[in-house]
């Protein structure tokens, strides 16, 4: 993810114990006793822009006072809270809930109980606000006032409307027997002694003059609504797994839950879900993080990843714009789908990225390989042949070999990989290269697109198609080893700078090369050894860059901090060369970080050693849920499994690695050559029931599978 390319990559402070809600394209921030505080970066947002800027609940002019909130799932929640106390009285006998469910728009349920045995006669009052914000601009804290904005209101409606170059935003709060004014609503109470008092208020959206239909109407069961049964879908297409350790198997279900959670639509393909990069403020689809998300949850459920890589197909660059640095064949980085995304993108979509394109790639061969529907995998292959187009004639733009970057305006993100941060690539002694930056892992993902495409030759052209593009990766191969090893550090070259000398920091983007690999083998056990090593491993994960570097900061954002999706990678590349052990230690580092964040992984967590402090420490604005972070606990799980498969050849391959903590590993309903297998993993040994005819178990897998 990035904060797009006009600003550095460093998301403001939601401020102090934000609730986060969210279902698709909608989410909301609040206080624990539910208030959208006026001029705060909270509120109420639908595709990328604020409706409700302000939202507090009043009894009788008096905030509520916060209890507890009960989180129930992604898109609703129970804030509960008691009024002040009337004069004279020690407690309050007014207890006071608010049942709010996120979908496209708002629905708010308010309770309120009387313990007393008094009836009880009270205003209760909500004062709202809608400053139709752009959600980069609420995020950093200065909304821009926009346009035409107008109120009407009338028999308990109020319409807020804002009118802006052609486009209209609207919001409608329907509050039946509410008084209703320009900035509020008011209901006069009666709850009789131990009785209760309620009311429904629906905020709807309506975007050029288009309302989505009410996400939980009223008079329809919560459990029977759409976002319900979404997730009942979800987690029914899903494996369930099960171990042992009572803490490892809530992450690995609240992981499952938030990718679930996680999940929009791009307006004009409603029917192909994809995977949102992270709340709050990036609940947008972009490329690397979406396509990384799906690479890690392709081996349990395909529908994700082959919805992520047709909507990407759909907005693949087809001309060229230096301002949003589109180009033929080259994958989006960001798409906001709001009327507001030209303000901070330039245009709704931006095609910053360097690695994005290669990734694609790498996931439509995994889609093959996992058995996803051919028809639709062959239909996507004139977009992969566009996008290793564009790797030779833009990512390529010099003919050397590697693919660079260098933003084409000031607009322009500075560092186009996953460190995408100003500072992100640096030197051992922390200076910032010039441009144009081939970063180390871009060229691995190209390598393994190569050899993805000579899968998809293979497969779906007949034997012996694939050479021309196995060849090409062999040659990267040998190109990428010759210039990014540093035999005098014993490490690969973080990038090329734009005048071809090594950046010679250690960072955690050689893991990435492990991963796809296109590390020569005399090289892996010291990539292995220096992953590992004190410097780089802080016991609750890999650290972005070594501790001896001189950028080092184990509170930034990407020089030294431990990025769960990082180190789930870095795992996988451990793995495929041998390092079963190093593998282990990382994923349970990981595993055991995310016991602290009660099994929601965040973003990242600053990089601290972990005997420094007891605790994983929070880096203050991660995003949670996020997208890869949330995926990075089923991928550790495949990679303890060694589980690859090649559906084509008929192959699936179990080489287990799994801790004797989290034995027996049990997965059901894994789905495999459109069928629902069963994985049983004891003594480091695995069975598998159920499994289709076609289909055998190895334990080298075929060729594609492992390096040239």
């Amino acid at each position: 993810m990035t904060q797009t390319q006009t600003h550095i990559r460093r998301p403001v402070r939601v401020t102090g114990a934000t609730v986060t809600l969210l279902e698709g394209s909608s989410f909301c921030l609040s206080t624990p006793c539910g208030d959208i505080e006026h001029g705060l970066t909270q509120g109420l947002f639908y595709r990328d822009t604020r409706l409700l800027s302000r939202w507090e609940l009043r009894v009788d002019d008096e905030p509520v006072e916060a209890l507890t909130v009960l989180g129930e799932d992604t898109y609703k929640a129970t804030f509960v809270g008691r009024a002040r106390p009337l004069t004279g009285l020690a407690d309050s006998t007014l207890l006071v809930e608010r049942h709010r469910f996120v979908g496209a728009g708002m629905r708010e349920d308010l309770v309120l109980r009387n313990l007393g045995r008094e009836a009880t006669a009270c205003q209760v009052t909500v004062r709202l606000e809608a400053d139709f914000g752009d959600l980069f601009e609420v995020k950093q804290g200065r909304p821009r006032d926009r346009g035409h904005h107008s109120v009407a209101h009338d028999d308990g409606v109020i319409r807020l409307r804002r009118d802006w170059h052609e486009h209209s935003h609207e919001v409608r709060i329907i509050a039946p027997g509410a008084t209703t004014g320009s900035d509020h609503l008011t209901y006069r109470a009666l709850v009789p002694a131990r009785g209760m008092w309620c009311t429904t208020i629906q905020v709807a959206p309506v975007v050029d003059g288009e309302e989505p239909p009410q996400s939980f109407p009223q008079g329809q069961a919560i459990e029977e609504t759409a976002a319900a049964l979404r997730r009942r879908a979800w987690l029914g297409a899903t494996p369930r797994i099960d171990v042992p350790d009572e803490a490892v198997r809530t992450t690995l279900a609240r992981s499952t839950g938030d990718l679930g959670a996680l999940q929009i639509q791009d307006p004009a393909r409603p029917e192909l879900p994809v995977v949102a990069a992270g709340a709050p403020w990036f609940m947008a689809l972009f490329g690397r993080d979406s396509i990384i998300t799906s690479l890690m949850t392709v081996s349990m459920e395909r529908s994700l990843a082959l919805g992520t890589a047709e909507t990407l197909a759909a907005h693949q660059g087809g001309g060229v714009d230096p301002l949003t640095e589109e180009q033929p064949g080259r994958i989006v980085h960001e798409i906001r789908f709001g009327v507001n995304g030209s303000v901070a993108l330039g245009a709704n979509r931006y095609f910053g990225t360097a690695d994005a394109t290669p990734l694609f790639v790498m996931l439509v061969g995994e889609l093959l390989r996992w058995g996803a529907d051919p028809d639709r995998v062959r239909a996507l292959m004139p977009h992969v042949d566009r996008a290793l187009d564009w790797v030779v004639r833009h990512g390529d733009a010099d003919g050397d070999g590697f693919v660079e970057y260098q933003r084409a305006t000031d607009r322009g993100l500075l560092n186009q990989g996953w460190k995408d941060s100003f500072d992100g690539i640096t030197y051992a002694n922390g200076r910032i290269p010039e441009g144009p930056v081939a970063t180390c892992e871009v060229q691995a993902y190209v390598y393994a697109a190569y050899r993805s495409r000579a899968l998809l030759a293979e497969v779906l052209d007949g034997a012996g198609a694939g050479r021309p593009w196995y060849q090409r990766a062999a040659e990267l191969r040998r190109a990428f080893n010759e210039r990014f090893w540093l035999p005098e550090r014993g490490w690969y070259a973080l990038a090329l700078d734009g005048e071809k000398r090594p950046v010679d920091a250690l960072a955690s983007n050689m893991g990435h090369a492990l991963w796809t690999g296109i590390v020569d083998t005399d090289k892996a056990p010291a990539v292995a050894e220096l992953l590992l090593s004190p410097e780089m491993f802080s016991g609750w994960g890999v650290r972005t860059l070594a501790s001896s570097m001189g950028a080092y900061n184990p509170m930034s954002y990407h020089n030294g901090s431990v990025w769960p999706h990082d180190n789930a990678i870095i795992a996988g590349g451990l793995r495929r060369y041998g390092f079963d052990g190093h593998a282990q230690r990382v994923a349970s580092a990981i595993l055991t970080a995310a016991e602290a964040f009660d099994g929601r992984l965040p973003e990242l967590i600053c990089g601290f050693d972990r005997s420094e402090y007891a605790a994983p420490v929070p880096y203050p604005t991660a995003c949670s849920p996020q997208a890869w972070a949330s995926a990075a606990p089923l991928e550790l799980v495949r990679v303890l499994l060694g589980a690859e498969a090649c559906v084509p050849h008929g192959c699936l391959r179990l080489d287990p690695a799994v801790p004797p903590e989290l034995e027996p590993l049990r997965l059901h309903g894994v789905p495999i050559a459109g069928t629902r297998v069963d994985v049983e993993v004891t003594n480091g040994s695995a069975v598998v029931t159920g499994l289709p005819a076609g289909i055998r178990v190895v334990d080298e897998g075929c060729d594609c599978m492992t390096p040239a």
